[in-house]
Parts: C-alpha cells; structure tokens; sequence
C-alpha cells in the first residue's frame, strides 16, 4: 500500500540518460505552498548473494571502487538487465563474479540502497550447496581487480567492526544470514 502524496508534482526533467543511471529532476509543491527540487537516480535494481558454506564461511570479493578510489570487500551483486527475474541475475553474477553456482537459493529481502535520492532497489539472497561452476568466473573487463575471498562468518562480522567491511548491502546480507542460520 502506497502512502498518499504530500507534495504536487509541477514539473518532471529527464536530465541525463546514461548507460547504468538516468537522472530526474522533479520540481515539487508541498501543500504549504512552499515549492522545493529533488534530483532522483533511476537505477534499475540489483541482486545480491550471501553464499553459505556447509561450515558457516561465506564469500565475498574484494574488487576496485573507482568512486572511492580503493578496494572495497563486498558480497557479490550486479544490475538487473531490463525485465529480469533478480534470482536469474543473482545467479549469473554468481557465477561471473566467483566462479561459484548454487544449488539451493533463498530471497531473504529487497531494500532501497539509498532512498533519499535513488530509487535503485536491491534483492539480497542466500545461496547454498555450492559448487564450482564448470565455466568457471567470467570477468567483465571493469571487474579485473575482483579477488575472491572465503571468509568464516565470525570473522566477516569482525570485519565490519574493524571497518574492513563499510558496503552497506554487504553488512545487511551478513546479518541477514546470521540471523537465518541462528
């Protein structure tokens, strides 16, 4: 269920249309009369994966972030093609980014990564029975620095205290799990 508007939409601008953002600026009324912009990323969505060893270990990668300039310890993701199932791209971006499959995949949530000015939506799932993939990983060119790591999941949730964990779709996914598996 939607909540009600509380703001008359006076003007919508296509800014930028890009290869993975567009960029909206919507010129608002809120019903004091005041007028105010708001500028909205459209993204189309992710798939994120928490994968699950029989042993508690989990994976991530470790993989260049050219907006921060540095290595970033992520769980792996990727976008959503136009129209696709998010299980269908969490899958895929498993096997691409890790070299891993899955026999076994659970949806554990969807969340907004930044509602404040994004309405990219990101499909977090858990996979077990993992198996190496026989294609093995299959990097895209931009993802050449992605090392592969295997972490136990204690020591993931002493990453993030430690800070060597700060993606937020990462610590979600982690405590997520955590929660699942008792």
């Amino acid at each position: 269920m939607k909540a009600p508007m509380h703001f008359t939409l006076l003007k919508r601008e296509k800014k930028y249309h890009g290869k993975i953002i567009d960029l909206t600026v919507d010129h608002l009324q809120y019903p004091s009369g005041t007028t105010t912009v708001r500028e909205i990323i459209e993204h189309p969505g992710g798939a994120v994966i928490l994968c699950l060893f029989d042993n508690s270990d989990i994976l991530l990668i470790r993989q260049y972030r050219h907006p921060f300039a540095q290595d970033v310890i992520e769980l792996p993701a990727g976008k959503l093609d136009a129209g696709e199932d998010p299980l269908i791209c969490a899958q895929r971006e498993l096997r691409e980014e890790t070299g891993f499959a899955a026999r076994h995949w659970e949806k554990m949530t969807a969340l907004y990564a930044t509602p404040g000015f994004c309405n990219e939506v990101l499909h977090l799932f858990l996979a077990r029975d993992l198996y190496h993939h026989k294609d093995g990983q299959a990097l895209e060119e931009g993802e050449a620095s992605i090392r592969v790591l295997r972490v136990p999941l204690g020591e993931a949730f002493a990453m993030i205290d430690r800070q060597e964990i700060v993606d937020g779709k990462t610590i979600a996914g982690i405590f997520l799990a955590a929660r699942k598996i008792g």
